[in-house]
């Protein structure tokens, strides 16, 4: 089978960590008689310093054309002082909209290997994490008008939060569907005792849960979510919300696994074309220094094989190796312990590829 990926290094430890993934990604291709090809565009700060815009109309092109896009990181303090209009952060949004990638599919599972790693304390996690957030990606607040004017002498600020109908049956049916393959149990979270949106949100979900009665559905408001995360995160299985919230929940349930850095993340649209990426961030103070760990941006590439491709084996293949690796003592910074081997970004990329 021939696929076509757009590569979308960004800044950072992007490119380091995203030639993990295609070593591992090139290791399957080679074992299942499948050809990968790799299209590179510029993203982010990068794309900023060549071409003034966080990403061109060319290479937003690029990624409709591809059969899928696998994104590293964008962003750093070089880049804090550009126009607000082209912060590399504006390139992710642009990519969301055109792609019309709006749904992010954000796992968090606690690998047992790592259950030290965990904030938490060993009688909450010794029986694992395994949550999935399904977060809402092109409305809300985040793409709603924004101003930033003089009223009666001081500055005042506004942004404005939308949500259609249709764009929340869109991502509450992706939730159901997901929740129907997991463990038939599904969190809508909302404010719905304050925010008109939150009420047209929980309407609207309550409605699509007629058509899923094998799912046990519960309504949470946000600030709940975030306390139960903390004290007893195996209650959930799959949670969906909007944007924001999204946003910072699955920031904070990344952390119960120890280290952000074992994060993947797919962002899906009505098609099988997605964008796939770890949710940490570009950490430009250990760029090129071969140290940022790398098996979120494998994981990513294991979620666009089983959602973009169709190839859950080769999916559970990586997962595996990953497992193998972990299983055999390797760690990368963010994750060593003593008595473990601390092994570099590129020779976790190896040992994951050499478990293929």
């Amino acid at each position: 089978m021939i696929k076509n990926i757009t590569v979308l290094q960004g800044d950072g430890i992007g490119p380091e960590i995203v030639a993990q993934a295609i070593k591992v990604m090139d290791k399957i291709a080679e074992k299942y008689n499948h050809t990968f090809n790799y299209t590179y565009v510029d993203i982010g700060g990068c794309s900023i310093d060549k071409f003034g815009v966080p990403i061109t109309d060319e290479g937003i092109e690029k990624c409709k054309s591809s059969d899928s896009v696998l994104l590293g990181a964008v962003g750093g303090p070089k880049w804090d002082s550009v126009d607000p209009s082209i912060r590399p952060e504006k390139a992710l949004l642009k990519v969301r909209k055109e792609l019309g990638l709006f749904a992010n599919l954000r796992p968090t599972k606690l690998f047992p290997q790592l259950s030290n790693a965990s904030p938490l304390k060993q009688e909450i996690v010794q029986n694992g994490i395994d949550l999935l957030i399904v977060r809402e990606l092109t409305g809300g607040v985040y793409f709603g008008e924004k101003k930033t004017e003089t009223v009666d002498g001081e500055l005042v600020a506004t942004d404005i939060m939308p949500y259609s109908e249709h764009e929340i049956e869109r991502i509450g049916r992706v939730a159901f569907e997901t929740a129907m393959k997991r463990g038939k149990k599904l969190h809508s979270v909302d404010k719905a005792n304050v925010l008109d949106t939150s009420r047209l949100w929980r309407k609207t979900m309550h409605r699509l849960s007629e058509e899923y009665p094998e799912v046990e559905y519960s309504d949470i408001l946000v600030d709940n979510t975030a306390m139960q995360l903390i004290r007893n995160p195996m209650q959930f299985d799959v949670v969906v919300t909007e944007n924001m919230f999204g946003d910072i929940l699955s920031d904070e349930a990344s952390m119960l696994t120890g280290s952000i850095g074992m994060m993947p993340s797919a962002s899906l649209s009505d098609t099988t074309l997605g964008m796939y990426e770890p949710i940490h961030g570009s950490a430009p103070d250990i760029a090129g220094m071969d140290l940022a760990n790398p098996l979120g941006t494998i994981l990513s590439a294991a979620m666009m094989l089983r959602y973009s491709f169709d190839m859950a084996k080769e999916a559970d293949e990586i997962e595996n190796a990953v497992n193998k690796a972990l299983d055999d003592g390797y760690r990368t910074g963010d994750i060593y312990e003593d008595g473990f081997e601390k092994v570099s970004c590129s020779k976790m990329g190896d040992i994951v590829a050499e478990n293929i």
